[in-house]
């Protein structure tokens, strides 16, 4: 039997697994935040300051032989080490701080704001912030603790070491850290960094490879199924915002207790107004406000999109790299053409992928959710549409985007994906008819394209 939990609304009930889900997606969104990282290491130092002082007080390190080199036994040349080391961690992490922001306005400039989260969320950026800052803490309490009045004198000396390390360690830090910055704004590492985000949520997504289709789905008839029930109930939503997660396994559960249907309308990814329809609830009796709710919050809507279940969310930000680069201002093909191939590996992969059926089944296979799922050619639309657009006169760039769907087609079994692959090479084809002004260079693309049309 699963433990239950109170969940604060009218007495009633869930699963523990139920809110430990929730649970962790909003972890999730709290470790994307630039200052979680941060905070964390400040409350874990504050921690250990208290700690090692305490340990300092506890013993008596002797003060011959080598102790004179590492501990300190004056307490005026305590507060200087510290003052020095405390006064150096806060001014390099104000100039970790600009750093940052100049390659933050870099990155905005160059790849798109909405590129700037990526930035934003670098662990070791955060890391290296919240370690001056937790060091020039730790001095401040250490410095405190130092006590040199009425015959009574005690110098944490093991607290003083610590720090010094610390201060070294800090050395090493801002070195990596310029080092991570330099690159961090390259172009092929931003692409790099995008394909390998986009490649694990390919995996999670769609962990299995091309199978059968769910057998059933082509014989569901889903307005019979819908005309047995005697109620309906629309579940609308309570704020504007993106629909950014939804908790598929306890909101099967939630219809499944009901005994009801669920039919949705919107994907996570899609921009929600307040008010507006999320779907449609069928059930042969009424169900009360505290169902509603526990159906209801199944469903996280926030202000920015999400990429835990919205794959295009990643899709987009290469195209927008993509796009930029063919702008008339920047006018960087070779950035296009990387991203293009970083894209092409991404759909190779998804022409094999299982996608889930639209139809939802309980353990007794009776069909409880109706929902919108995106298919092979909503994600070739969203890779190569833009791309397509902005590449008109732009030669290499043209031809790249044939090779990239003929490689594409060597991974593309199913007829309807083979199908969805010619149509883009024919637009692809029509760009380059209506801009490539050079007779050899069209012949190039029409030759290429061949391998697609057969």
């Amino acid at each position: 039997m699963e433990p239950a939990i109170y969940n604060g609304q009218k007495g009633s009930i869930k699963p523990a697994t139920v809110i430990m889900k929730k649970i962790l997606f909003f972890f999730e969104k709290l470790k994307a935040t630039f200052w979680f990282v941060p905070a964390l290491i400040i409350i874990i130092t504050i921690l250990i300051s208290i700690i090692v002082v305490t340990i300092d007080q506890g013993i008596k390190i002797p003060k011959e032989g080598l102790n004179q080199l590492f501990f300190v036994n004056s307490a005026d040349s305590a507060r200087s080490i510290l003052t020095t080391i405390s006064a150096a961690m806060i001014g390099v992490a104000g100039t970790v701080f600009s750093i940052t922001l100049v390659a933050l306005t870099l990155a905005s400039s160059q790849f798109g704001p909405r590129l700037i989260r990526n930035f934003m969320y670098v662990r070791l950026n955060q890391i290296v912030l919240g370690s001056y800052v937790s060091t020039y803490l730790y001095c401040l309490f250490v410095l405190n603790a130092i006590k040199d009045n009425d015959g009574y004198t005690f110098i944490p000396k093991l607290s003083i070491l610590l720090a010094i390390i610390a201060a070294f360690t800090n050395i090493i830090l801002l070195i990596v850290f310029i080092h991570q910055i330099a690159t961090s704004i390259q172009a092929d590492k931003v692409i790099s960094d995008i394909s390998q985000i986009i490649s694990t949520q390919v995996k999670t997504l769609f962990p299995e490879n091309m199978g059968d289709e769910f057998e059933d789905e082509k014989r569901v008839n889903a307005d019979a199924i819908k005309s047995r029930y005697t109620h309906t109930k629309l579940i609308k939503s309570h704020k504007n915002g993106y629909f950014q997660y939804i908790d598929n396994e306890s909101l099967l559960e939630e219809i499944q207790n009901i005994d009801g249907l669920l039919e949705l309308y919107f994907k996570p990814g899609d921009h929600l107004v307040e008010g507006i329809n999320i779907g449609k609830l069928y059930t042969n009796k009424d169900i009360d406000d505290e169902q509603y709710d526990d159906i209801s919050d199944n469903f996280v809507i926030g202000n920015t999109k999400s990429s835990q279940q919205d794959l295009q969310f990643s899709i987009y930000q290469m195209v927008e790299i993509a796009s930029r680069a063919l702008s008339p201002g920047v006018n960087d093909p070779f950035t296009a053409i990387t991203c293009i191939d970083n894209l092409t590996a991404t759909m190779c992969r998804l022409a094999q992928a299982n996608y889930p059926s639209n139809y939802r089944v309980d353990k007794n296979d009776v069909l409880r959710i109706i929902t919108e799922n995106l298919e092979f050619e909503d994600f070739l639309d969203a890779s190569f549409n833009q791309i397509r657009q902005y590449s008109a006169g732009n030669t290499a760039v043209v031809i790249k985007l044939m090779d990239g769907l003929t490689t594409i087609s060597v991974f593309a079994k199913k007829d309807a994906y083979k199908k969805a692959l010619v149509k883009h090479a024919k637009m692809v084809l029509n760009v380059g008819k209506q801009s490539l002004n050079e007779v050899n260079d069209f012949k190039n693309l029409e030759e290429r394209s061949k391998k697609i049309m057969s």
